[in-house]
């Protein structure tokens, strides 16, 4: 059990300049799914409500490792043709929920998923990027845009193709990065199946009707919203609490809407960085240290940490 200790909120650093108004109404999109011990917006004064009702708690060792996400924008088409020879997939039926169903390399060699085609991509390498977001906006020759976001997986551990690259001494961890990736499958077109397959987890989608400023929904239903939310591990860090994360002098409150297969531990935390190319780019980068101290209600936390 990993120890949990109080700390006070002059201990965050940049707590006291920190866009609190911006905090609390990510907190109010999933308030309402959380337990009586937990508060709920009374529309009073931000930073107030936060430090009337929570405490902050440290749990687990620092340093945290802090990464990114977005969700990618990908051109794409109805049908197989052309470019577009990659799909994403709906759920299958026969999906057990008590232990793992077939891996990526016995999926994709058996055409286990035919005719639960979503939408076909123009690029091996951004379906599996897709899958590994867990969200995407496709854009069609025609101009429109269609949403897909997480239905579920296969039950199997992730394994990063990153890592595995850097394992085969193909790129070095210091230049590691999603367009590392990306140019080495564009010089390496033969081995870029072998590479994503190294990874036995699938992830299947389902279509999404959101408006078009809205983010892409996170693990509770909800949207989530850029630079605010935090995919976590939840065994250490409940659904829906706010968590404050520290990188440096500095700090930012995020809420812990959502979660992902390589989010593992009491001190990783995912940062949800937008949409689109530039945010990819952002998340494609984010490799940083730093802190993560959850905001429990102060009746749960007298019990977790007296």
């Amino acid at each position: 059990m990993e120890t949990a200790r109080r700390l006070a909120f002059s201990r965050l650093a940049g707590w006291a300049v920190d866009d609190h108004a911006a905090a609390l109404a990510v907190y109010a999109v999933t308030a309402d799914q959380l337990g009586p011990d937990w508060p709920r917006p009374d529309g009073g004064d931000p930073r107030a409500f936060f430090e009337r009702h929570f405490c902050p708690i440290l749990t687990g060792t620092p340093p945290a490792l802090l990464t990114g996400y977005y969700e990618p924008e990908i051109l794409g088409a109805d049908a197989l043709g052309g470019a577009f020879q990659y799909p994403l997939y709906a759920q299958p039926d026969d999906l057990p929920a008590d232990r793992p169903w077939h891996t990526r390399a016995e999926i994709e060699a058996g055409d286990l998923l035919r005719g639960r085609e979503l939408v076909w991509l123009n690029s091996p390498v951004e379906a599996f990027f897709a899958q590994v977001q867990g969200s995407v906006r496709v854009h069609f020759s025609d101009g429109r845009i269609r949403r897909f976001g997480f239905a579920g997986r296969n039950g199997h551990e992730y394994r990063s193709i990153g890592a595995e690259l850097i394992r085969r001494g193909e790129i070095a961890a210091s230049e590691m990065t999603a367009d590392a990736i990306r140019d080495w499958c564009a010089r390496f077109p033969e081995r870029v199946e072998d590479l994503l397959r190294c990874n036995p987890s699938f992830v299947f989608f389902r279509a999404l009707d959101l408006p078009d400023g809205s983010g892409p929904l996170g693990c509770m239903g909800r949207p989530v919203t850029e630079a605010r939310t935090l995919a976590v591990d939840p065994e250490f860090i409940p659904l829906g609490a706010p968590v404050w994360v520290e990188a440096g002098a500095s700090g930012s409150l995020m809420v812990a809407q959502d979660q992902g297969s390589a989010i593992k531990g009491a001190q990783r935390g995912d940062i949800f960085c937008g949409s689109g190319p530039a945010a990819g780019e952002r998340a494609g980068t984010m490799h940083v240290s730093g802190r993560l101290v959850t905001f429990l209600p102060r009746a749960l936390a007298e019990r977790i940490a007296p």
